[in-house]
């Protein structure tokens, strides 16, 4: 997601993330196994597969499960990957349908204005008029431009397109975006 980055949201004094920021970040789901070395698919979820390289530690869901991928190759939309120690096509079978996590601060870098989903989730949202107009609590891919979807103390859903249109400004530090509304994109009180 690309946008006007105001601030970077920094670590607390200890290097744990700060309140609301994971720890780790899902980067794909193991599928089944494939073939007969111990290669297992993994369905990508992040938009940096390149992060995913040999020697790399992933996470598994349950805490202080890892493993290290020793192999990575495209398979059509997915990646097959090897794991130091399983070796034959039922030792990674045991690893089906688990999620894979990076560490966040193993994540890639931003370019300026570029904001991670859950950078934004749990944001004030504010029109440039002032009005209060609720939290981000969700982010829809669209294939133009992702939509960030709030919800405000009363009242329905408000939707805004993340645009240079209506994304004014993105303060990390301040927990806020400020938004351009254009008629008929909130409901008015009567």
């Amino acid at each position: 997601m690309t946008r006007k980055r105001s601030a970077s949201a920094p670590l607390n004094a200890a290097g744990s993330p700060l309140p609301g920021e994971p720890a780790f970040l899902a980067v794909g789901k193991l599928r089944h196994p494939h073939g007969v070395h111990g290669e297992i698919l993994m369905e990508v979820y992040t938009d940096f597969p390149e992060r995913i390289k040999p020697n790399t530690v992933l996470y598994l869901e349950e805490p202080g499960d890892q493993v290290t991928l020793v192999k990575c190759r495209p398979h059509h939309k997915g990646l097959l990957l090897t794991f130091q120690g399983y070796t034959t096509p039922e030792e990674v079978g045991v690893l089906r349908n688990r999620i894979l996590f990076v560490r966040r601060d193993d994540r890639p870098p931003l370019d300026e204005g570029e904001y991670y989903h859950h950078e934004l989730l749990d944001k004030r949202v504010v029109s440039d008029d002032g009005r209060n107009l609720g939290v981000v609590t969700e982010i829809i891919e669209t294939g133009a431009s992702d939509v960030l979807v709030i919800r405000p103390q009363a009242g329905p859903e408000v939707l805004i397109p993340v645009n240079d249109t209506f994304i004014q400004d993105i303060d990390l530090d301040a927990g806020e975006i400020i938004v351009h509304l254009i008629p008929g994109m909130i409901q008015e009180e009567p």
